[in-house]
């Protein structure tokens, strides 16, 4: 975190500072400055950092105050007041504090950049972008990370940090230096998305898809659907609104913002168009072609024009889906004055989108090899993976399909499930693999939609299907894992595909 004094923190939480024995050496408690690093885990705490002692569904952080204390921490903020040598800030909201601090430092990191000019003399302000959509976030921000990162210092968030705290310790590690934020904005209701909009306030908003990913949660497609819209409907004129136009949902909400829309997909009217997609064991292929940024667009870097007008991609990762997100992220960064040819270059060096994310995996059985997408699963994300292990499958090589259960789908489950089910078969995937009771649905809707005999088995312990499978595969077997948030799964996918790791 940026350097501020205590003082200034509880201004900006509106909580009540309480000095400890630590801030017994300077004039006032509330002088003493800290700029270490922001935790809710006390297990990360380091010397110098901030700790916010924040209740969650299992155990309380203030629990933790003693271990975050012993570890170095220079500052507790807590809704109650606790026995801590530390100095402390109390507050009314923990959740709220962490948003307001988040705030706090973009904005003023914001204002600091405001005049700041690149090697070359042209503007080089902090640029935010916001990413949300039921599927692709966490992929769509590894990639423009990857292409940003070469043009100026970068933040975007460790893994899947997304939601109401993960979005704000992301946002919080911004310094004077950095060029781009990237922020990966999830949500599990309606609210939560304009939320971190707030915090933010992203100079583009980009909308990949609105899917039935977390629609127990949500309530329905609708509902998902105007959670999804909140990236867009608070933008001022001066912001950006990217949309994913193959998504009639998304394509939408252009009706909703008074954002600059602009548009990416393989629609004809899309500003950025994906044509000739490609996708097999290598990877996958496309050519992305882009209009002239208008030298008025205000979410442009104030002249600077990249490149040619499109560009032949090359992903080392499978999956024609990863095309759409490969657009985004090239988009976002052409917008902000990175070449095509850059940006596809900085992409054409990612080996994988994220661990445990359509990752090749061939360490395993001899001439096995292994597609590990354990790392979640909804209808959308199955489907296309499925439809990824019957694209790359070579004459004489048998798919095998590894699912288990799809989660937070509600009242959609069964329904969600049988889909798969039918659409294993109607892919004419070989064998079919079922784990776990939560997804026995697509085992007996498979069963239903073909007449198979044994093709589709169900099992319903992780340790059974792993001993299962090692008798079952063969030489020349592509097997894809796929499952929701299950971490059995995601090592089962290991051990089929030798990752000791």
């Amino acid at each position: 975190m940026i350097a501020l004094t205590l003082a200034e923190i509880a201004t900006a939480v509106g909580g009540e500072l309480i000095g400890g024995a630590q801030a017994t050496d300077v004039a006032e408690p509330g002088d003493l400055v800290v700029e270490g690093s922001v935790e809710t885990d006390s297990r990360l705490v380091r010397p110098g950092s901030v700790f916010f002692a924040l209740p969650g569904e299992v155990t309380d952080g203030r629990r933790f105050v003693p271990a975050a204390t012993e570890a170095g921490a220079a500052l507790v903020i807590t809704p109650e007041r606790v026995e801590t040598t530390a100095p402390q800030i109390v507050v009314a909201d923990g959740y709220a504090a962490l948003a307001a601090l988040a705030h706090e430092v973009v904005t003023r990191v914001r204002m600091a950049s405001a005049d700041r000019v690149d090697a070359e003399g042209r503007p080089a302000p902090l640029k935010v972008v916001g990413i949300t959509g039921s599927n692709g976030k966490t992929s769509t921000k590894n990639m423009l990370r990857t292409i940003l990162e070469q043009h100026g210092e970068t933040v975007a968030p460790r893994g899947s940090f997304n939601n109401h705290v993960g979005a704000p310790i992301s946002m919080l590690r911004v310094t004077y230096d950095t060029r781009f934020l990237v922020v990966e904005m999830g949500a599990s209701g309606v609210g939560h998305i304009a939320a971190l909009v707030r915090i933010a306030e992203p100079d583009v908003g980009v909308v990949l898809k609105v899917g039935l990913a977390h629609a127990g949660e949500f309530g329905g497609i609708e509902a998902t659907q105007r959670a999804k819209s909140e990236m867009v409907t608070d933008l001022p004129a001066s912001a950006t609104a990217l949309l994913n136009l193959d998504d009639d949902r998304v394509a939408s909400m252009r009706d909703l913002t008074a954002a600059q829309v602009v548009g990416f997909g393989t629609s004809a009217d899309a500003d950025y168009r994906i044509t000739g997609i490609e996708t097999d064991r290598s990877g996958t292929r496309f050519t992305l072609t882009a209009p002239p940024v208008p030298a008025g667009d205000p979410s442009a870097d104030g002249g600077r024009r990249g490149g040619p007008d499109h560009v032949d991609v090359r992903l080392a990762i499978l999956g024609e889906h990863h095309a759409m997100n490969a657009a985004a992220a090239l988009t976002v960064a052409h917008r902000w004055g990175v070449p095509l040819a850059d940006g596809a270059a900085a992409l054409a060096s990612m080996t994988r989108a994220e661990r445990w994310r359509m990752e090749l995996l061939q360490g395993g059985p001899e001439g096995v090899t292994v597609i590990n997408d354990a790392y979640n699963a909804s209808p959308d994300s199955t489907a296309a993976a499925l439809r990824t292990l019957a694209q790359i499958v070579r004459p004489g090589e048998r798919t095998v399909a590894v699912l288990g259960e799809m989660a937070e789908l509600g009242e959609f489950s069964t329904e969600e499930h049988d889909r798969i089910g039918r659409l294993v078969v109607r892919l004419g995937i070989g064998q079919l693999v079922v784990v776990g009771r939560g997804a026995m649905p697509i085992h007996q809707a498979a069963t239903l939609e073909g007449s198979w005999d044994g093709e589709s088995v169900f099992i319903e312990d992780v340790d059974d299907a792993v001993r299962s499978l090692q008798d079952m595969l063969r030489p020349g077997d592509v097997v894809l894992v796929k499952s929701s948030k299950s971490a059995e799964l995601r090592f089962l996918g290991d051990r089929l595909g030798g990752v000791t790791e």
